[in-house]
């Protein structure tokens, strides 16, 4: 056991401590403070030790809101001020940019966040039957485990679906198939709530009785999915549901299915929307591609400018789901979608010709095929959305020193409170 003072976090939320240079990983302890820790495995370049007392705490230390904070897996940082954690992702974001790309951005944007709390629309919670545990366990994974952690409740769900969370336990215990039901995905929309059951094996009819009571008792749909996400369907019987967010500042109202990929935060997603399309800045008459478009989240906001737009995806089905988004907003003749493999050698543009501007949003391992086949100078600026800021920091170091761009501008977005989650965005201006 040794006294450590820590630096700085990671971006995994851990403490930051050096030894004659060597870095120490201290899960949960935050920069400033003095603690005692102990070594728990230890490699050339690095320590991870565990945080055994803290002997001078952080101004930024606070008592954490939830009861499971610690052991449940899905927060990491809810002992952080929240106001600090916006602050720890900025500051992470900037070393990734200096450390991984050499890059430093000519203006620091003003983070993007909202509410700390009852934040989440979309979660994948994990089941597992535990008879020594009383029975289901129904929640996130227990922290650095592939255990299911032993909780009642969740405060970054809304209150009704974390008040649900003791009946859920119940119901997936009285189920035949108890021990064949791994999932649970929470998707939350205008209108509805919806339960996404991935079960291993077909449903007894008393099964789906349950389910049925349970789904009317608690206002809520229920489906089930015995396969990839494309397989999910509503309980036998009943209809499916019409799921959407809207986008209020540009008129949109964005429909998608329960397995669908969307952004988890609604709220922090409309104003990351508008902040993207004022950076885009699309003018009446340019071209503009929307790169990894999803169902359309930013590609339909894009064409409220007058720009034409063409929206690439990989998934068959959210191309479709964008399409249908298109005709239901009435942009169908300024807005088109193309099915395409997005990581493809030489480039997914090469034969769209040239575009005045793009937006990326592409999932954690970044754009690498996309900037690396980019001519020199076209197109005119790039908005990049990024879920990950060290591969954002890896294309970043390809556009300007391969590319001639500029770094004009880089902030953070603050999706995922209480994780160590960076979501960002970044602004490329040919030079």
């Amino acid at each position: 056991m040794e006294i450590l003072d820590v630096e700085s976090l990671d971006q995994e939320g851990r403490g930051v401590a050096r030894r004659e240079g060597k870095a120490i990983f201290i899960e949960g302890a935050l920069p400033g403070e003095r603690v005692s820790a102990q070594t728990q495995r230890s490699k050339p370049s690095y320590e991870i030790a565990s945080l055994q007392k803290i002997l001078r705490s952080s101004p930024w230390r606070i008592q954490p809101r939830c009861p499971f904070f610690g052991n449940c897996g899905g927060c990491s940082l809810q002992h952080l001020d929240a106001r600090a954690q916006v602050a720890m992702k900025q500051r992470v974001l900037e070393d990734s940019l200096w450390h991984i790309g050499r890059v430093r951005p000519g203006q620091v944007l003003p983070a993007i966040y909202g509410s700390a709390w009852e934040y989440r629309h979309r979660a994948r919670l994990a089941v597992r039957y535990v008879p020594r545990k009383g029975g289901a366990l129904v929640g996130f994974h227990e922290r650095k485990s592939s255990y299911v952690a032993d909780m009642l409740s969740c405060e970054v769900l809304p209150g009704r679906l974390s008040g649900m969370l003791p009946a859920l336990r119940v119901l997936v215990s009285g189920l035949s198939i108890r021990s064949r039901m791994p999932q649970i995905e929470v998707a939350i929309g205008g209108g509805a709530d919806v339960l996404v059951f991935r079960i291993l094996q077909p449903l007894q009819p008393s099964d789906v009785e349950s389910l049925r009571r349970f789904a009317a008792d608690h206002a809520v749909k229920i489906y089930l999915q015995p396969g990839g996400p494309e397989s999910a369907v509503p309980l036998p019987g009943e209809d499916g549901t019409d799921l959407y967010y809207d986008l209020p500042e540009f008129g949109l109202r964005i429909r998608f299915a329960p397995t669908d990929f969307t952004q988890v935060n609604h709220a922090v997603n409309a104003v990351l929307v508008r902040r993207a399309i004022a950076l885009l800045a699309p003018s009446p008459g340019e071209r503009v591609a929307d790169l990894f478009c999803g169902v359309g989240n930013f590609t339909l906001a894009i064409a409220r400018s007058g720009a034409t737009v063409i929206g690439l995806e990989g998934n068959a089905t959210l191309v479709k789901r964008a399409a249908g988004n298109a005709e239901a907003n009435r942009l169908s003749a300024a807005v088109s979608f193309i099915e395409r493999d997005l990581y493809r050698p030489g480039g997914p543009l090469s034969d769209l010709g040239r575009f005045d501007r793009l937006l990326v949003d592409p999932p954690r391992d970044g754009a690498f095929e996309l900037v690396r086949s980019l001519d020199a100078g076209a197109p005119q600026r790039i908005v990049y959305v990024s879920c990950n800021p060290a591969t954002l920091a890896r294309d970043a170091g390809v556009l300007v020193r391969d590319k001639g761009y500029a770094l004009s501008a880089a902030g953070v977005v603050n999706m995922f409170p209480h994780t160590s989650h960076v979501e960002s965005i970044a602004v490329f201006d040919a030079a």
